[in-house]
């Protein structure tokens, strides 16, 4: 019999930054207990608890109808695997837009949930939130280029910094996001050049997302890289599996097997002694004939 795989030490918040310039760091979403586990066990640095959930997994447009209540839920299941993966949840939407005090209740609560780390968007108009958590000792990742929670001030999900100028403002705001404290930050659907110019700039690890390869590391949302849905997939997803499909073709089997009378079978069911068939039948007689 083999021995048991030797379980991964958990990777610190110190232990991710080093990895600036060394070996790519693998980061994916999760956002329950059966998707946390799959992710831990296939070695992945970072678990994010994204507020992608709000469309991959709750069935809204966007991310901007998720609440901190949700995400601390999908955190908390996260995080009762115990993964060897740091744990990084998403502030949400008018979470840490209003005031300090709200900013750091609210990233404290996903903490609570068990979170490790949070992420917010946002360049340096966020440095006053970025600087009000981490004065509550919360470690943070920031996050440029595409932020979907501004989606409709940018005009839809469009790619940045295609522009000159909106070049340099991403590369000024990650440079001001690191020196305020951010041991990470996320460069979503951003130009290679540009993504390539602030990795360069910047002293701690960048993870892109359409981003191109010259990131030091990388993220992809669960269900875009397994195939869980039907969802028109962004040209930077990579699909490694159909699971969608494999689970309608599945779903269907069952379906035709209960309908011809094939599920369950004889193994599939639970069967009593002759002595006990027996005797029940002796039992049912007298319900059916009332005694008599």
């Amino acid at each position: 019999m083999s021995a048991a795989a030797e379980p991964r030490p958990s990777l610190t918040v110190p232990a991710v930054r080093a990895r600036k310039g060394g070996e790519p760091l693998v980061m994916i979403t999760a956002y329950d207990a059966p998707s946390a586990r799959a992710v831990d066990e296939s070695g992945a640095d970072l678990i994010l608890v994204g507020d992608s959930v709000a469309m991959v997994v709750l069935g809204y447009p966007d991310t901007l109808q998720v609440t901190t209540a949700d995400l601390a839920h999908h955190t908390a299941a996260v995080a009762r695997t115990r993964p060897s993966a740091l744990v990084v949840a998403d502030l949400p939407w008018m979470s840490y837009h209003v005031n300090r005090e709200e900013t750091v209740r609210n990233a404290a609560e996903l903490v609570r949930a068990g979170a490790q780390a949070v992420k917010l968007e946002g360049g340096s108009k966020r440095l006053d939130a970025v600087r009000a958590i981490l004065d509550a000792e919360i470690p943070v990742v920031g996050h440029l280029g595409l932020t979907p929670q501004s989606v409709h001030a940018m005009g839809g999900f469009r790619v940045q910094g295609k522009e000159l100028d909106a070049a340099r403002e991403i590369a000024d705001d990650a440079v001001a996001l690191a020196e305020a404290g951010v041991f990470a930050l996320v460069l979503e659907c951003v130009p290679d050049g540009v993504a390539r110019m602030v990795t360069d700039a910047v002293p701690v690890p960048t993870i892109g997302i359409g981003a191109g390869r010259h990131c030091d590391g990388q993220v992809l949302v669960y269900h875009d890289l397994l195939g869980l849905e039907e969802r028109r997939a962004p040209k930077f997803v990579r699909r490694y599996a159909s699971l969608h499909a494999d689970a309608v073709d599945a779903l269907a089997r069952f379906g035709a097997d209960v309908r011809a009378g094939r599920f369950p079978s004889s193994a599939e069911t639970y069967h009593m002694t002759d002595r006990m068939a027996e005797a029940l039948d002796l039992y049912s007689d007298v319900v059916v004939t009332g005694g008599r």
